[in-house]
Protein backbone atom coordinates (compact mmCIF):
# COMPACT_ATOMS: atom_id res chain seq x y z
CA UNK A 1 0.00 0.00 0.00
CA UNK A 2 1.29 3.48 -0.93
CA UNK A 3 2.58 6.01 2.14
CA UNK A 4 0.13 8.62 2.22
CA UNK A 5 1.86 12.73 1.82
CA UNK A 6 0.87 14.72 4.47
CA UNK A 7 -0.73 17.92 3.30
CA UNK A 8 -1.66 17.08 -0.26
CA UNK A 9 -5.50 17.03 -1.18
CA UNK A 10 -7.89 17.39 -3.82
CA UNK A 11 -6.65 14.47 -5.70
CA UNK A 12 -3.32 15.70 -6.53
CA UNK A 13 -4.83 18.76 -9.28
CA UNK A 14 -3.53 22.32 -9.82
CA UNK A 15 -5.54 25.68 -9.80
CA UNK A 16 -2.92 26.40 -12.81
CA UNK A 17 -1.52 24.78 -15.98
CA UNK A 18 1.48 25.20 -17.76
CA UNK A 19 1.49 28.27 -19.92
CA UNK A 20 -0.38 30.26 -17.60
CA UNK A 21 -0.12 33.61 -16.62
CA UNK A 22 0.43 33.87 -12.85
CA UNK A 23 0.98 36.43 -10.08
CA UNK A 24 2.88 35.33 -6.90
CA UNK A 25 0.74 35.93 -3.97
CA UNK A 26 4.00 35.63 -0.70
CA UNK A 27 7.35 35.53 -0.44
CA UNK A 28 10.31 37.54 -1.09
CA UNK A 29 9.30 37.49 -5.11
CA UNK A 30 5.50 38.98 -4.02
CA UNK A 31 4.23 40.63 -6.71
CA UNK A 32 6.10 39.27 -9.43
CA UNK A 33 4.30 37.86 -12.63
CA UNK A 34 5.39 35.09 -15.38
CA UNK A 35 4.62 32.38 -17.10
CA UNK A 36 4.05 28.72 -15.77
CA UNK A 37 7.19 26.86 -17.17
CA UNK A 38 6.36 23.76 -15.22
CA UNK A 39 3.37 21.97 -13.17
CA UNK A 40 4.11 19.10 -10.92
CA UNK A 41 0.13 18.16 -9.34
CA UNK A 42 2.44 15.48 -7.17
CA UNK A 43 4.35 17.58 -5.19
CA UNK A 44 2.50 20.42 -5.47
CA UNK A 45 4.93 22.97 -7.02
CA UNK A 46 5.19 25.02 -10.12
CA UNK A 47 8.07 26.51 -11.82
CA UNK A 48 7.39 29.91 -12.52
CA UNK A 49 9.49 32.51 -15.65
CA UNK A 50 12.11 34.81 -13.63
CA UNK A 51 10.76 33.95 -10.23
CA UNK A 52 12.38 32.30 -7.59
CA UNK A 53 16.24 32.10 -9.25
CA UNK A 54 18.71 29.81 -7.61
CA UNK A 55 22.56 30.13 -8.61
CA UNK A 56 23.57 26.66 -9.63
CA UNK A 57 27.00 25.32 -10.13
CA UNK A 58 27.66 22.94 -13.02
CA UNK A 59 30.06 19.97 -13.81
CA UNK A 60 31.12 20.01 -17.00
CA UNK A 61 30.01 16.98 -19.12
CA UNK A 62 30.04 15.28 -22.72
CA UNK A 63 28.75 18.28 -25.00
CA UNK A 64 28.22 20.77 -22.37
CA UNK A 65 30.25 23.39 -20.92
CA UNK A 66 30.02 24.01 -17.08
CA UNK A 67 29.96 26.61 -14.87
CA UNK A 68 27.66 28.95 -13.22
CA UNK A 69 24.23 29.67 -14.44
CA UNK A 70 20.97 31.28 -13.09
CA UNK A 71 17.92 28.79 -13.05
CA UNK A 72 14.04 28.85 -12.06
CA UNK A 73 13.29 27.17 -8.69
CA UNK A 74 10.18 25.23 -7.77
CA UNK A 75 7.66 27.38 -5.76
CA UNK A 76 4.43 25.78 -3.81
CA UNK A 77 1.39 25.92 -5.75
CA UNK A 78 -0.29 27.92 -3.22
CA UNK A 79 1.73 30.95 -3.62
CA UNK A 80 0.83 31.87 -7.08
CA UNK A 81 -2.82 32.82 -8.71
CA UNK A 82 -4.13 32.97 -12.20
CA UNK A 83 -3.70 36.72 -13.34
CA UNK A 84 -7.22 37.91 -14.68
CA UNK A 85 -7.09 38.58 -18.76
CA UNK A 86 -9.32 41.33 -18.45
CA UNK A 87 -7.86 43.03 -15.07
CA UNK A 88 -4.49 41.95 -14.48
CA UNK A 89 -4.87 41.29 -11.12
CA UNK A 90 -4.68 38.05 -9.13
CA UNK A 91 -8.03 35.88 -9.19
CA UNK A 92 -9.21 32.45 -8.38
CA UNK A 93 -10.65 29.99 -10.82
CA UNK A 94 -14.04 28.16 -11.59
CA UNK A 95 -15.11 25.50 -13.68
CA UNK A 96 -17.79 26.25 -16.29
CA UNK A 97 -19.79 24.31 -19.20
CA UNK A 98 -19.65 26.33 -22.00
CA UNK A 99 -20.96 25.04 -25.46
CA UNK A 100 -20.92 21.60 -23.81
CA UNK A 101 -17.66 21.99 -22.95
CA UNK A 102 -15.95 22.43 -19.66
CA UNK A 103 -13.37 25.21 -19.34
CA UNK A 104 -11.82 27.38 -16.74
CA UNK A 105 -13.59 30.93 -16.26
CA UNK A 106 -11.80 33.92 -13.72
CA UNK A 107 -14.14 34.51 -10.70
CA UNK A 108 -13.28 38.57 -10.97
CA UNK A 109 -14.45 38.85 -15.01
CA UNK A 110 -16.03 35.63 -15.49
CA UNK A 111 -13.94 35.85 -18.74
CA UNK A 112 -13.03 32.34 -20.03
CA UNK A 113 -9.34 31.47 -19.48
CA UNK A 114 -9.21 28.67 -22.12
Amino acid sequence: MAKERAGIHHGDKLHVRKGDTVIVLRGKHKGMTGKVLAASPRDHTVVVEGVNTVTKHVKPSYGREGGIEQRESALHASKVALVDPETGKATRVRKQIVDGKKVRVAVASGKVID
